[in-house]
């Protein structure tokens, strides 16, 4: 099993920053694609970025420029740079693996981020 245990998240005023993390642990061999969404109230879950398997960072195009995805893979941590954040950036950010095989997908417990304007 594999547990993906996320931190960082807060309240933040807007044009401030914040760095989310989120880390594997378990039995992990190999990890194909790592990512963050996020889901605001009332809305659907989007894509925030994602490291694909062999591929290039995949940003929402909303969101260029201002996050930056980054990976340690000696620590199976994926992290997530914030910043010049907006109120309209408020909600529960969730890291997401692919671990092992294409067909075991984890979550993680979501944290929240809160922007004030």
């Amino acid at each position: 099993q594999v547990q993906l245990v996320e931190s960082g998240g807060g309240l933040v005023q807007a044009g401030g920053s914040l760095r989310l993390s989120c880390a594997a642990s378990g039995s992990i061999f190999s990890i194909f694609a790592m990512g963050w969404y996020r889901q605001a109230p009332g809305k659907q879950r989007e894509l925030v970025a994602v490291f694909p398997s062999g591929g290039r960072i995949n940003y929402a195009d909303s969101l260029k420029g201002r996050f930056t995805i980054s990976r340690d893979n000696a620590k199976n941590t994926v992290y997530l740079q914030m910043n010049s954040l907006k109120p309209e950036d408020t909600a529960v950010y969730y890291c997401k693996m692919i671990v092992n095989s294409w067909s075991n997908e984890y979550w993680g417990q979501g944290t929240q981020v809160t922007v004030s304007s």
